[in-house]
């Protein structure tokens, strides 16, 4: 009989099924404010008063730019951004970073050099914080470092929050110890550990006194 505290053991997702994923992990974070959108409209579409007209108008407002941070963050993220050996911006990356995750809950300090770097090295960074991103559920700060510099340098984020915590398995996924399961949830992380072997890295993420750090190098 096999030990029941063991990781089961998962077969990684063919190309086909990682980008059925993606696909759905994209659509995952899209879904919400486009619902908003058609909410807002279906108000319009009733004739309303002039107040809840002004309600469904700035509804509509917030969740079209909501819905456009995401989208632009995540063709950066996820996408093919730009041909073989492509590099981008770090500006550019930063921008759609704050765009996408700073909410009023959760604020980025970006220590990094404005610089180009290979494309899979800022979809790793963005990747990045999107795993820290989950380690402070309630919100706090995100402060990134470069470990390194020039075209190999590698990243350093810190999370520090109220309850900044691990979330479930999101480690051994990233280290490569448990397999990833069939969901959009899952896949994040699983592809984050794809794209730093694509760069020659290990991504780690671990707790330190009250933070949680993710680091990839």
């Amino acid at each position: 009989m096999s030990d029941a505290s063991s990781p089961a053991t998962v077969t990684a997702p063919d190309m086909l099924e990682l980008a059925a994923l993606l696909c759905s992990r994209v659509c995952h974070d899209l879904i919400s404010p486009v619902g908003a959108i058609v909410n807002g409209l279906e108000v319009l579409d009733d004739d309303p008063k002039p107040e809840d007209r002004e309600f469904a108008l700035d509804l509509i407002r917030k969740s079209a730019k909501t819905a456009s941070a995401r989208l632009q963050f995540c063709r950066l993220a996820f996408g093919a951004a730009g041909s073989s050996g492509a590099q981008i911006d770090l500006g550019d990356a930063q921008t759609m970073a704050r765009g996408h995750i700073e909410d009023g809950k959760c604020t980025i300090t970006w220590n990094l050099p404005r610089l180009l770097l290979p494309k899979n090295r800022v979809k790793l960074l963005l990747n990045m914080l999107v795993v820290a991103q989950h380690t402070i559920p309630r919100g706090g700060m995100l402060t990134i470092d470069p470990i390194g510099e020039g075209e190999t340098m590698s990243f350093r984020i810190t999370a520090k929050g109220h309850n900044a915590r691990l979330p479930q398995n999101i480690a051994e996924l990233l280290s490569g110890e448990r397999g990833p399961a069939a969901d959009a949830h899952a896949i994040q992380p699983y592809y984050t550990r794809l794209l730093a072997q694509a760069c020659g890295l290990t991504v780690r993420l671990a707790p330190e006194g009250e933070a949680i750090t993710v680091t990839a190098s």
